[in-house]
């Protein structure tokens, strides 16, 4: 496999190329190992493993979708070298909610792991079942599943005894997780929000958290350390204005937002049928995961609002919802392709609304900065965040941060999935409320933090190998650094 580093990498390879992996993480069998293999230093590719002697868990298989600058790539996933020889050991992977940067390497890396037991939510599971045959058919057979069924359940893995608790995020079934060992307990929210979802009566405690047995070591998604605005939309803020920019419109409506929005989107399917209108979805995986949320029961679909998207021409356009993918810029998602005018059946006119239901995700700025410019140059009502709260983060804030602290009172705080710059954010954030800064760890990627009875936490000098995996349609770790820079000559010359 060849495999690029974002790091220098010349001194840890050999003259083939390949990297010489030696295990120098050697230690008494009764300690704990925290090594992230993503998901620091940067958003996505998020994967964690935790070792006790000879037992393994490991948290979610994320992907990371490309930089402008890799031309042909289709996304990047987690270096799993640490990991090799190892396989026997993994007792479960836990997936925590059914984003792609969190599920999205599950076949491949399952796969090359010999396929251990997974355990997540139902949702968060079909969604990974749907991936699997996308990759390959049929190879939903060789995974073994077990379901969370309830935050109550216990599941013994090894040393490890794994429970759970609610969490709030843009996607449902998401979940976080506790794992004990002899030597310490890890509290993961996954990625998390206390704002309150509309079908919650109250705000989510983990004040319950803090009565788990010490040390406790909480381990927190702080993407949004830096985000200390006095307020924050609300899920039934953002669902009054999308149903105001519906009702109102002289035009048909396109929104584009994420495909794993199932909820959103099933509000807007509930509340276009209340007003007689139709909805139409387009983009594979926004239908795919819709069918998916409906057979679970998740979502409640009228035949006699939901139609084909080649259908739309039927109808008054005042009459129309389209609900797609693509707001984040990519080049072949529907939304491009509308704006491009080449979509079949969707064409843009000035009396529509076209609205950005989504975030932007970073690395992306430049591409949905264009998607926008160009709509602006077709239509007269393009809505998004800057204008309109039209959308709401599935992620926490300053004082969400501050306030988790506080009522799970950990010992150790460990910010993840984040650049760094915004870890050391959330630190600062630790700081402010009382925790020592010896017992707060940024760690990079590859780093290896160790936890046992008789010692303060030790975090080792060398890491572990992280470099880039890049997969480029069915190849997986073929394209390394050279092929790439031939890749952007080519886009830029021609």
């Amino acid at each position: 496999m060849v495999i690029r580093n974002r790091q220098q990498t010349a001194r840890h390879q050999n003259r083939t190329g390949k990297q010489q992996v030696k295990n120098t993480y050697q230690s008494p069998s009764n300690t704990l190992k925290i090594i992230p293999l993503g998901g620091q230093e940067e958003v996505g590719r998020n994967m964690t493993v935790f070792e006790y002697g000879q037992d393994i868990v490991i948290l979610d298989m994320g992907i990371q979708f490309p930089e402008e600058n890799m031309p042909g790539i289709d996304y990047i996933i987690p270096n799993t070298t640490y990991l090799q020889g190892k396989e026997k050991n993994i007792r479960a992977v836990i997936f925590s909610h059914g984003h792609l940067d969190h599920i999205g390497a599950a076949p491949i890396l399952l796969k090359k792991l010999e396929y251990p037991l997974i355990i997540g939510r139902n949702l968060t599971i079909a969604l990974i079942k749907k991936r699997f045959e996308d990759y390959e058919k049929n190879s939903i057979n060789k995974l073994r599943v077990s379901l969370i069924r309830s935050v109550q359940d216990k599941i013994q893995l090894g040393n490890f005894k794994l429970s759970f608790f609610e969490v709030e995020h843009s996607i449902m079934d998401a979940v976080g997780m506790i794992l004990q060992t002899p030597v310490a307990t890890i509290i993961h929210p996954g990625d998390w929000t206390m704002n309150k979802a509309t079908d919650r009566t109250k705000e989510l405690s983990y004040k319950h958290l803090a009565y788990l047995p010490h040390p406790k070591i909480l381990m927190l998604e702080s993407l949004g350390a830096t985000d200390n605005r006095p307020t924050h939309t609300t899920e039934a803020e953002m669902y009054a204005n999308l149903e105001k920019l519906i009702r109102e419109s002289n035009g048909k409506v396109i929104i584009g937002t994420f495909s794993s929005q199932i909820k959103r989107i099933g509000h807007i399917l509930e509340y276009a049928r209340t007003i007689g209108k139709k909805v139409a979805l387009d983009g594979f995986s926004m239908k795919a995961n819709i069918e998916i949320a409906k057979e679970l029961g998740y979502i409640k679909i009228d035949r006699n609002t939901m139609i084909p998207v080649n259908e739309i021409n039927k109808y008054p356009e005042n009459k129309i919802i389209v609900v797609c993918t693509g707001a984040q810029g990519e080049g072949n998602a529907v939304l491009s392709r509308v704006v491009a005018g080449d979509h079949r059946s969707i064409k843009i006119r000035p009396q529509d609304t076209i609205i950005f239901s989504s975030s932007v995700i970073p690395g992306n700025e430049r591409t949905i900065q264009r998607l926008k410019d160009n709509l602006y140059r077709q239509c007269d009502n393009v809505i998004h965040t800057d204008i309109m709260d039209v959308h709401t983060s599935g992620h926490c804030h300053a004082e969400n941060i501050k306030e988790i602290i506080r009522q799970i009172k950990p010992d150790y705080f460990l910010p993840v999935y984040a650049n760094h710059f915004i870890l050391k954010e959330a630190a600062k954030l630790a700081l402010s409320i009382g925790m020592s800064k010896t017992n707060i760890f940024i760690l990079d990627n590859g780093s290896v933090l160790e936890f046992s009875n008789q010692a303060v936490p030790k975090l080792y000098a060398k890491k572990v190998p992280t470099n880039y995996v890049f997969v480029d349609g069915l190849g997986v770790g073929d394209v390394g650094e050279v092929v790439l820079k031939d890749r952007q000559t080519l886009s830029e010359d021609g």
